[in-house]
Formats: structure tokens, C-alpha cells, sequence
């Protein structure tokens, strides 16, 4: 296989390093601003200014980076070959379309005719129910639940354990905190929490 080149080193990009091993990458590194030696035995060979010297053409790259906002700075500053990675324990339904950059973790499911977006996350355990519509930088948390016929919007967050009906539409630049219940369409971007979801902020 390629080279994978994983675009931060914290937290999210370990977890996708480890999704890149089950995908059977052996040659991964990573390029960080703000670290320097090792992550999980796998060389930092630079950083983000380095990235044009480090596209040979034939490397694989992939963000690491949980900020919805500065991933999509970076997917639009370098136009190198971004790859999506699905872990082997997740289920992909038919029908279903994964853009690239996009990290599908451990024990997600995707349910049939749905679509995910360029540079997504969608976490571990998270279920996208049939026909949802996931847009370009959105995050779908640990443990969230999607019913069908769902849309979010770019650059939203669904935070963890959080629950949107069917048939539910969240506008882009949205925040879902953790463990609420989306029961009508939010249209206008902000922060939103409880059982039912209100908008806070």
C-alpha cells in the first residue's frame, strides 16, 4: 500500500492511525505544528508547511484533526490525495456513498442510501440511519444516533450519545451537545442541548 501521511498528531489522529493499520497502511506518519518525536512508534516528519514537499504523487494523506472548521482550511489549502479510511468492524449499507477524507471508526453503522460527505467523521459506534445526508467537515460523535432521512449540515457536530429524529434537517456550523434529543428541524447555526434540544447559545 501507499504511504499514509495522517495531518495532526493528538488524540483523533492516534485513532485513525490505528483505523490505517486495520487497513492494512504499514508505512504511516504523521505531520504536526505543534509536536515533534513519535506517536504510537510512527515518526512526525514535519509539519503542515511541509506538506507540499512530502506529496510525491503517490502518498496517501489523511486530517487527523477533530476541529470540523480547521479541517476544512486544510482539505481546501492542499490539493493532495486524500484517502478515507473505514474500519473493517464498521457496516456499510448498499447504496452508500463515503467521500473522501472521510474516517468511518470502529462499530459504526450506515444504513442503506445514505450520504457522507467529503472529510466527515464519523465516530465510533455512531449510527446513520437510511438515506441521511451527511454534508462536507460535519462530525458525527461516539454513540450518536441519526434516524432516517436526516440531514446535517456542514461543519456540524453531533456530540456524543446524541439523538436526532427521522425526517430532521440541522443546518450547518451547528453544535449538538452530548446526550440530546433533536426533535425539530434547526435552522438557524449556533449551540444546542437537552431533552428536548434547545438552542443556547
Amino acid at each position: 500500500m501507499n504511504k499514509l501521511i495522517i495531518i495532526g498528531a493528538g488524540g483523533h489522529g492516534k485513532v485513525i492511525a490505528d483505523n490505517a493499520l486495520k487497513n492494512g497502511y504499514t508505512d504511516i506518519c504523521f505531520v504536526d505544528d505543534h509536536a515533534t518525536g513519535e506517536v504510537m512508534g510512527f515518526p512526525i516528519i514535519g509539519t503542515s508547511a511541509d506538506i507540499p514537499k512530502l506529496d510525491d504523487g503517490k502518498t496517501d494523506f489523511i486530517i487527523g484533526i477533530g476541529n470540523n472548521a480547521v479541517r476544512k482550511m486544510i482539505a481546501e489549502k492542499y490539493g493532495v490525495h486524500w484517502v478515507r479510511l473505514i474500519h473493517p468492524s464498521a457496516q456499510i449499507a448498499a447504496c452508500v456513498t463515503v467521500g473522501c477524507g472521510t474516517v468511518v471508526m470502529a462499530g459504526a453503522v450506515i444504513n442503506a442510501c445514505a450520504t457522507v460527505g467529503a472529510h466527515c467523521i464519523i465516530n465510533t459506534r455512531a449510527v446513520i440511519e437510511h438515506d441521511n445526508i451527511i454534508d462536507n467537515y460535519a462530525h458525527i460523535s461516539p454513540n450518536a444516533t441519526l434516524g432516517g432521512t436526516v440531514h446535517v449540515g456542514e461543519r456540524t457536530h453531533i456530540g456524543i450519545g446524541a439523538t436526532v429524529i427521522n425526517n430532521i434537517e440541522v443546518c450547518e456550523n451547528c453544535v449538538v451537545g452530548a446526550g440530546a434529543a433533536v426533535v425539530k428541524n434547526m435552522r438557524e447555526s449556533g449551540t444546542y442541548a437537552g431533552v428536548p434540544a434547545r438552542k443556547i447559545k
